[in-house]
């Protein structure tokens, strides 16, 4: 199988071709590049000039104007004339969609022109057409007649251009060939490249772009995969997770998609679409990027090479295991709370890992996104816990109390081999993968994994301990090793952000390849001060309970899993960031969304600024609340209309409506 990066054991940029836009080079093995975009309507000048002011200075190197028609586009050179005026010379990007004649105008004057191949030239109705092979020729040479104009333009005068696919906005044409699928999003870039490429142009930049991490990751790595087969080279790749969100669920999406790829070296540019102001973007960027900062093409000679590949990397299946207790099969993966700093533990420690005692009633309420196991260390419990809840203790710890049904015993490796005494139900075995303090043979793993009540827990202290972990399950692969894995990880991060996306990272991009039955999050205990402190400058985010680190371990586990699909414990929100298109509040409105449904587990409600992040950009979303004119709101189920222009004061509650007449809706307890 072809590979889709340089290396899978170690950190080796894929080198893609350079491509000027204005005095930036994207690609090329050049420092990947930080953008954003305004959310300003564009003809309102100085305001849109002041956002990008703002958003350079917090450190975008690019930044995207949306022009939805021929006005927009021609404004675009008084709003560059005044910033190059105020001294600041960064590239602007024209954002197009349905208007061909506005990027012709917007290709003579900026530095770079996006367009989105499922509808600049296709007019997306959503139907299903039979297309016979001439029919389906017939309608590439129109794409070629309507493209060709801009294509020539952007020669002429030295502007780039991004061809960049959106999963939700498929044309109907490739759609009715492909499916909604990621093979369909390639497809519908490389007829725009090939036509670009037949003219000799190549200042392209490509991206995938979908709501959904697991989609977008399949994308980018087929999108590799053809580049490579049919030109034997690749374009820049911009990176990007669509209508990620807000707060912290917008952050762990993005970097689940943006660092899975960035992980294996790929990527040339990246945004971080919150549905928050452009400028606070540029940090969430800064912060993934400056994770391979001088870690320039390192490589482990302690990780094992792959001879051969052993799983699918372009689409999902879970690895196969068999069940220990609650862990592996066809079981969701399960949570492992960290708890083991604590020193005086009483009902109430619980609560920030999803348990609440109420003791009137002497009963636990237990919530959706409730940890499955407590690590404690060398602490034990002295009061009764749910019966969905187990503590884990170290071995000796275990010896000790003898209990083999409220608590687990976790072992290294080697002292597992040699233990006088197991639980006779579950066995919690840690491996540090190719750490060079620490080896471990294919015979052992093969003794260990005899013991069918062994689930092995992972992590890694090198610098690419996700490829680390990542080959240690690929090993288990070859040897046929089924017993589940829980992924460890542990975080050095200074910050919220830097938790988040360290976390998000490094066990979200083996989710996505179907490896990991479990999550265990932790963070050094010389920084917990530090966090409590960042917990405090941040206490809009809805996980600050309390300053409980122990409840942002939690959030953040659920909010990984929810983000890979792999365990859905909560509402999903796809939520457009705001631009000159939005017809309503986005931010506010989303939050007000939020608040009357985010207890509506496994719902995903999507929620667009207007009807270009309308029908097609809600992807996969169940419903959908879709700016259609100033102050009007179309309501969506799936992608049909189901109540046309609402007034926006009494959209939200139409939504609750429309909910309950679809039988969606359940009474918040």
């Amino acid at each position: 199988m072809q590979q889709y990066c340089n290396s899978l054991t170690s950190y080796k940029r894929f080198i893609t071709r350079e491509v000027s836009v204005g005095n930036l080079i994207i690609g090329g093995g050049h420092p990947v590049k930080v953008q954003t975009m305004t959310t300003t309507d564009t003809m309102d000048t100085e305001k849109t000039v002041e956002q990008i002011i703002r958003c350079i200075e917090a450190g975008a190197e690019l930044v995207r104007i949306t022009a939805p028609s021929k006005k927009e586009a021609e404004n675009l050179a008084k709003i560059q004339a005044i910033l190059r005026e105020k001294g600041y010379d960064t590239p602007l990007v024209a954002d197009i969609h349905f208007t061909p004649n506005a990027a012709e105008i917007a290709a003579t004057i900026v530095a770079k022109v996006r367009v989105n191949p499922g509808n600049y030239v296709d007019k997306k109705k959503f139907e299903q057409i039979e297309y016979t092979d001439a029919e389906y020729l017939e309608e590439i040479e129109r794409i070629r007649e309507r493209f060709t104009p801009l294509v020539l333009l952007c020669k002429e005068h030295g502007t780039a251009m991004r061809i960049g696919t959106n999963h939700g906005s498929l044309s109907d044409r490739i759609m009715s060939r492909y499916g909604d699928t990621a093979n369909g999003m390639v497809e519908s870039a490389m007829e725009f490249l090939r036509i670009a490429r037949s003219l000799d142009y190549h200042q392209i930049v490509l991206s995938m772009k979908s709501s959904n991490p697991q989609v977008m990751v399949h994308a980018y790595r087929l999108l590799i995969q053809q580049m490579q087969n049919e030109f034997g080279e690749s374009y820049p790749l911009h990176l990007g997770v669509t209508e990620a969100g807000d707060g912290e669920d917008g952050r762990i999406k993005s970097a689940i998609g943006i660092g899975t790829l960035l992980e294996d070296g790929i990527g040339d540019t990246i945004r971080v679409s919150l549905t928050e102001d452009p400028e606070l973007e540029i940090p969430v960027c800064r912060d993934i990027v400056k994770r391979y900062n001088g870690r320039s093409n390192e490589s482990h000679s302690s990780i094992m090479p792959i001879e051969k590949l052993n799983y699918n990397p372009f689409e999902y299946k879970k690895r196969t295991t068999h069940t220990v207790a609650n862990i592996g099969g066809g079981n969701v993966p399960i949570v492992v709370a960290d708890m083991s700093r604590l020193l005086d533990f009483t009902p109430a420690s619980l609560n920030a890992i999803g348990y609440q005692y109420n003791e009137a009633t002497d009963k636990w309420n237990i919530a959706d996104a409730a940890a499955d196991y407590i690590f404690l260390g060398n602490h034990t419990l002295d009061f009764e816990i749910p019966g969905t809840l187990k503590g884990i203790l170290h071995y000796d710890k275990w010896m000790e109390i003898g209990d083999d049904h409220k608590y687990a015993p976790i072992f290294d490796a080697g002292i597992f081999l040699n233990a006088a005494s197991k639980s006779k139900v579950l066995n919690f075995v840690s491996i540090d993968a190719y750490s060079t303090n620490t080896t471990i043979s294919d015979e052992q793993l093969l003794q260990i994994a005899k013991d069918k009540t062994a689930v092995f827990c992972i992590s890694s202290q090198l610098v690419n301990a996700m490829q680390a972990v990542r080959r240690m399950v690929i090993r288990f692969i070859d040897l046929q090793i089924t017993n589940p894995v829980v992924l460890v990880t542990d975080s050095q991060g200074l910050t919220t952000d830097e938790h988040l996306i360290h976390f998000a990272t490094e066990t979200g991009a083996l989710l996505l390849d179907g490896m990991g039955d479990g999550i265990c999050l932790g963070i050094e205990a010389a920084l917990y001060p530090q966090l409590s402190k960042d917990f405090g400058q941040v206490s809009g985010r809805n996980y600050v309970q309390n300053n409980s680190i122990e409840q942002f371990l939690n959030a953040t586990s659920f909010g990984i899993l929810q983000a890979t699909r792999t365990r859905i414990s909560k509402t999903e929100y796809i939520s457009c960031p705001s631009c000159g298109r939005t017809l309503f509040e986005l931010q506010e409105t989303t939050a007000k969304i939020r608040k009357v449904t985010n207890h509506l587990k496994g719902l995903k409600i999507a929620i667009m600024g207007c009807i270009v992040n309308g029908p097609g950009e809600m992807a996969d979303a169940d419903f959908g609340y879709v700016g259609s004119g100033v102050g009007k709101i179309t309501l969506y189920k799936g992608k049909e209309v189901m109540k046309r222009n609402i007034d926006s004061e009494v959209a939200v509650d139409e939504l609750i409506q429309l909910l309950k007449e679809n039988n969606a809706w359940i009474d918040p307890q």
